[in-house]
């Protein structure tokens, strides 16, 4: 730690409210602990638990970091005791507990994966929390498999061009809503078979029309609220529905006959509060199975804009005009 800065620049949320909230700070430059990295950051990632992080919703759980930032790559500035796999100078990209809107940030090395040299820095950046998202969720819980129909809403959100990618690349039909014409031919050019603008058409009709009788086998869902039923009804038998958050509100009037006739499993998770060893093991997943698919170019990562550490503000108020298409990131 010794050629290091004793201090660095972070973002902030000073209070909680719009975009203007996020303000420049100088904090002491963090130090890694037991099995932990230290990383000078280069590029950040933005999710939409930072926008909530930031509108007082979805404050950090305890121990974690105040300051947002949830996915980031850089180099490697230094390593603790029991970090064996990387060494000052590498370049990674990591899953964070938070701490990504800064010059340096901590992470657990377990979290780390090297960064592919054909992969720039930027979208390295936008890569860990929608890929862990999404190999944890529809590959390690919801077991998607070649030939199934799989359906994710929000088709341009960066979750959303991720399971697209990962779900046609693993040999899966894919069915996707997306808000406009436009959005929904970027996710059809990413390889959806039917997309559908839920502003002007029926996806559960859709969703019949195109799986057939058989149904939906895979619906993954970030928008709850009256979605819930409705992904209830385009399930078929033995199908899974995954929900990872629940913009319309956790709350819904369900008919549960549907679910015991159809024999549905219903699920869920969040992973900013699993263990170390939880994300550890999804890392290592994506290393074996996933890396190589974005090495050779099979799946990408969908940048929609970059934008200056410092201009913060600006990268969320980019994601809550809703009309981005894949990652906002922040670069140093």
């Amino acid at each position: 730690m010794a050629d290091l800065p004793a201090t660095m620049t972070a973002i902030s949320i000073d209070g909680k409210g719009d975009p203007e909230v996020l303000k420049p700070v100088t904090l002491p430059t963090p130090a890694p602990a037991q099995e932990q990295v230290l990383i000078k950051v280069m590029a950040a990632g933005i999710n939409r638990p930072d926008i909530m992080q930031r509108q007082g919703l979805y404050p950090a759980p305890k121990g974690h970091s105040e300051i947002p930032g949830l996915e980031v790559a850089g180099v490697v500035a230094a390593t603790a005791p029991g970090a064996t796999r990387f060494k000052p100078g590498d370049k990674v990209m990591a899953l964070v507990n938070g701490g990504g809107y800064a010059e340096f940030c901590l992470a657990e090395e377990a979290c780390c994966l090297a960064v592919p040299d054909s992969l720039p820095m930027d979208q390295a950046g936008g890569f860990a929390e929608t890929f862990f998202t999404v190999w944890h969720n529809v590959f390690e819980r919801a077991h998607l498999t070649a030939g199934e129909w799989f359906m994710v809403h929000g088709g341009t959100s960066g979750i959303g061009v991720t399971a697209i990618q990962l779900a046609k690349a693993f040999g899966a039909h894919v069915l996707t809503t997306a808000g406009s014409d436009e959005k929904c031919q970027a996710c059809r050019e990413l390889g959806a078979d039917v997309a559908v603008n839920y502003r002007t058409e029926d996806f559960v009709e859709k969703a019949k029309a195109a799986a057939g009788k058989a149904g939906i086998n895979v619906i993954l869902d970030m928008v709850g609220g009256d979605y819930i039923a409705k992904n209830i009804a385009c399930l078929g038998d033995d199908g899974r529905l995954v929900n990872i958050a629940y913009q319309k509100g956790s709350k819904a009037e369900v008919d549960f006959l549907r679910v015991m006739l159809k024999r549905l499993t219903i699920t869920g998770s969040t992973l900013r509060i699993r263990p170390t060893e939880v994300k550890g093991r999804i890392a290592r997943g994506l290393e074996e199975y996933v890396l190589p698919m974005l090495v050779d170019g099979r799946v990408k990562v969908v940048m929609d804009s970059t934008y200056p550490m410092h201009e913060a503000g600006k990268a969320h108020a980019r994601m809550e005009e809703g009309t981005h298409i894949g990652k906002i990131v922040l670069t140093l």
